[in-house]
């Protein structure tokens, strides 16, 4: 009789494997039965191999008990679009300027081919995905943003009009849930409709922070292109309190989009959602890395 014996290799990785499961079995315990809002865009869905990873990752969730709500992004895809229509793209504190000829476009772009890209690969890795987008169903009702922007000479705050990019303003939660309860994973497109039926379109952190908060999600998941807030001397912040974090959000070292992103985790957790964290997509399986370590990644924001 023949017998195998592993290589000392080859134990350590099984026993690396083995205490990895056993590491996150408490905090597989912690978040089942949660629902977790999940920002889905930048890197990380751009990449073919990350996207397949972020796929598997909610599969993963989905298999434990934890029910995911995906809101994705969209902005390269949709400037890509514009640019092979000889479109050009504005942008006014970050945001698109986005008149009539665009948000064709912008729907086009998010509400289906981006949409249906995900809901494939999720499903390709064995659960049930559905796509739905913000302004079909009135799911997401928006209001014009208001942009007040100060003119440097006169030092007069005037607003501007960006053209149909909007505020979310109400959800019909009961729609998304309706999936949830069906073992559905919803995927969303950060699109609105207001009371005349046009159509918005949603900076994608704001749509999911506002998602997570009229669903009082357990948590909110904001995948980004760095490694999270980073203080003074660049260095990762892991975690904050909501005061902290309301505080840090006036310092100068925090710029860019990160500010907006804060502000979406506060008004998110002012509405009850547990903690949020925002994170870095373009670490492979980061969504797992963050709910079932101990120490996770990211910069954690904890309700006081």
């Amino acid at each position: 009789m023949k017998f195998d014996f592993l290589s000392e290799s080859d134990q350590a990785y099984f026993i690396h494997k083995a205490s990895t499961l056993v590491e996150a079995l408490p905090f597989i315990r912690q978040h089942s039965g949660d629902i977790i809002v999940i920002k889905y865009g930048g890197h990380a869905m751009g990449d073919k191999k990350l996207s397949d990873s972020f796929a598997k990752d909610i599969g993963l969730l989905k298999e434990v008990g934890i029910m995911p709500v995906i809101v994705h992004g969209g902005g390269p895809q949709i400037g890509e679009r514009l640019k092979n229509k000889n479109i050009s793209s504005k942008f006014i504190d970050g945001l698109r300027v986005t008149d009539k000829e665009t948000i064709k476009v912008v729907e086009e772009v998010l509400s289906k081919d981006i949409n249906s890209e995900i809901v494939k690969s999720i499903s390709s890795a064995g659960v049930k995905a559905v796509g739905i987008s913000g302004n079909i169903n009135n799911l997401i009702e928006a209001t014009k943003l208001k942009i007040e922007l100060k003119d440097n000479d006169s030092n007069i705050e005037k607003i501007v009009d960006i053209g149909f990019v909007g505020e979310p303003i109400k959800l019909k939660k009961n729609i998304i849930l309706d999936h949830i309860q069906k073992g559905h994973i919803p995927v969303i497109a950060p699109l609105g409709i207001d009371v005349n039926n046009f159509s918005y379109n949603i900076n994608a952190d704001t749509a999911a922070g506002f998602i997570a908060g009229e669903l009082e999600a357990s948590k909110l998941l904001l995948l980004t292109d760095v490694a999270g807030i980073l203080d003074s001397k660049k260095n990762l912040i892991s975690s904050l309190s909501l005061k902290e974090a309301k505080n840090i959000i006036k310092e100068n070292f925090v710029s860019g989009g990160m500010k907006p992103k804060i502000q979406t985790c506060i008004n998110a957790m002012e509405k009850g959602v547990n903690k949020s964290t925002i994170l870095d997509g373009r670490i492979p399986h980061s969504v797992i890395l963050e709910l079932f370590t101990e120490h996770g990644i990211g910069t954690q924001l904890i309700s006081n």
